[in-house]
């Protein structure tokens, strides 16, 4: 038998030049592996789509959000492409991930605990099951499926996909309530445990307007209000228009002599969580009383009670639950009580009546928690009217 040995260079020995080619690879991989590190222990960059949380966040702000607030999560679906979430940049349909490995969830040590108002990033709880149509749109299954038959799901739609928690959509909401808390709306004011939510005092809220000439406001007057994207709609026969407004909006409308109201959000509607309005009758402005689970707090069950935490029972915490009657059974023991296996959060936008939030989707699951909005860094707006740099926004701080 042949043997080989391999002879080891010394330090003073000749060196074999890298190529150009060599040097470009081995600084993208390190460039690649340092950034993954950072995104997934430290911090990542995150751009606003939406004015849900207007004016606390405006659409086209780009900010920081930290992974060390609460604790970095160790990602769930470790195989996946770099710096992409569920699906491959410049594609519609193909994954970025694979479920041939999954983690349990953990979360190292952070600086600090979820503080009740803090403005957090998370992924979609109902992410989990999405839709994808014919021309590639990305959708929720949940809201489709409501407003669908069968047939048409099958006509508009290919078949659902399925994702893991950490490669769902990413959201952004103030949460209001935090674990253990009860919440409730009562006329659009916010209440948690019995006393005044937060009200953030830039938050946007909707309101009939009038004015004297009857015709939207003019760009003087939109630029006074910082209507960026602001205009009036639902104009009806007295002329009313419903504009998104802070309270100081309101107080130099009245100084212009026009006439302004509160445009209340009362319709009941089956997309209001739990979605069982027969026994819920609520809606964006009167809502509640729900208590927020907490890890190891126990819930009396019952067929009433229960619409509001089954999601949690069977999608969050895996369990198996059936109904027979009015007996529950949840991993075929009948049980009048469940204690729940980790914490609970009710999310909020600012622009309460332009926002899609718990009270449509219910409660965040503590693994569904990516970091606290940090720092915005960079901020423009562009319209059809004008393009311009926000710069009193640069590097200031979330509150």
């Amino acid at each position: 038998m042949k043997l080989f040995f391999w002879k080891r260079k010394t330090a003073g020995g000749p060196q074999k030049k890298k190529s150009k080619v060599r040097e470009w690879i081995d600084a993208a991989v390190f460039a690649i592996v340092v950034a993954t590190l950072i995104r997934t222990f430290l911090f990542e960059a995150f751009m606003i789509p939406s004015g849900s949380m207007e004016r606390t966040l405006l659409i086209h702000d780009y900010l920081f959000v930290s992974k060390i607030s609460y604790g970095p999560r160790i990602p769930m679906t470790p195989l996946a492409f770099p710096f992409a979430n569920h699906t491959l940049p410049f594609t519609k349909t193909t994954k970025a991930f694979s479920t041939a490995v999954q983690w349990p969830y953990r979360r190292l040590p952070g600086f600090g605990n979820i503080e009740r108002n803090d403005v957090i990033v998370f992924n979609y709880p109902c992410g989990d099951t999405a839709l994808y149509s014919k021309t590639g749109e990305d959708v929720d299954y949940y809201r489709v499926k409501r407003a669908l038959t069968p047939d048409s799901l099958k006509l508009f739609y290919q078949d659902p996909i399925y994702r893991p928690v950490d490669k769902r959509e990413t959201w952004i909401k103030r949460c209001v309530g935090i674990s253990g808390d009860t919440i409730m709306v009562v006329d659009g004011q916010l209440f948690v445990n019995g006393k005044p939510g937060f009200e953030p005092p830039h938050a946007l809220t909707s309101y009939r307007v009038r004015t004297g000439s009857g015709k939207p406001f003019n760009d003087k007057q939109e630029k006074d209000l910082s209507l960026e994207s602001g205009y009036g709609v639902g104009q009806d026969s007295s002329r009313y228009l419903t504009y998104d407004l802070t309270k100081d909006n309101v107080a130099l409308i009245k100084k212009w002599g026009d006439t302004v109201q509160p445009d209340p959000k009362i319709q009941i509607r089956k997309a209001i969580f739990p979605g069982d309005p027969g026994r819920f009758p609520w809606s964006e402005d009167t809502y509640g009383p729900v208590y927020v689970p907490k890890k190891g707090a126990t819930v009396q069950l019952d067929t009433c009670v229960l619409p509001l935490y089954s999601r949690i029972i069977t999608t969050y915490e895996h369990n198996q639950l059936e109904v027979k009657g009015d007996k529950i059974f949840i991993n075929g023991r009948e049980t009048k009580a469940y204690t729940f296996k980790m914490n609970y959060y009710w999310m909020m936008g600012d622009n309460r009546h332009q926002s899609i939030d718990s009270r449509f989707w219910g409660f965040v699951p503590e693994d569904h928690l990516i970091g606290k909005a940090w720092v915005i860094w960079f901020s423009f707006h562009k319209s059809y009217k004008a393009f311009y740099i926000r710069w009193g926004r640069f590097f200031t701080l979330i509150k």
